[in-house]
């Protein structure tokens, strides 16, 4: 994991990719402080997992808070967001891989 570059993917919101197989892509997500991820969807399925600190996610209509050692699983098509309460890290993994996130990793 280490010899893999932190990816900016909004201010203050970096992923590294940690494992990935014909099924499933996990990654490592760094989210400063006050950072926000705006709302959006994709088809795949999403797990995240919080090792440290603190999230605040809008998953459809819904506001949940997850402190560390909580996991949210969001289905492929359901609108979420994530905003930043304290720095935290997170582990996320999508089922099937995201094609857009293996394009920007240029599949290394």
């Amino acid at each position: 994991m280490s010899e893999r570059p932190w990816i900016e993917l909004f201010p203050g919101v970096f992923r590294r990719r940690i494992a990935l197989t014909g099924r499933m892509y996990q990654m490592a997500v760094r989210l400063e402080e006050g950072s926000h991820v705006p709302l959006h969807s994709h088809p795949e399925d999403q797990v995240a997992y919080v090792v440290s600190g603190r999230l605040r996610f809008q998953l459809g209509d819904e506001l949940i808070e997850a402190a560390a050692g909580s996991s949210i699983a969001i289905p492929g098509g359901t609108p979420h967001a994530v905003w930043t309460l304290e720095e935290t890290l997170a582990i996320d993994t999508f089922s099937p891989p995201r094609a857009d996130y293996l394009a920007a990793d240029g599949d290394r």
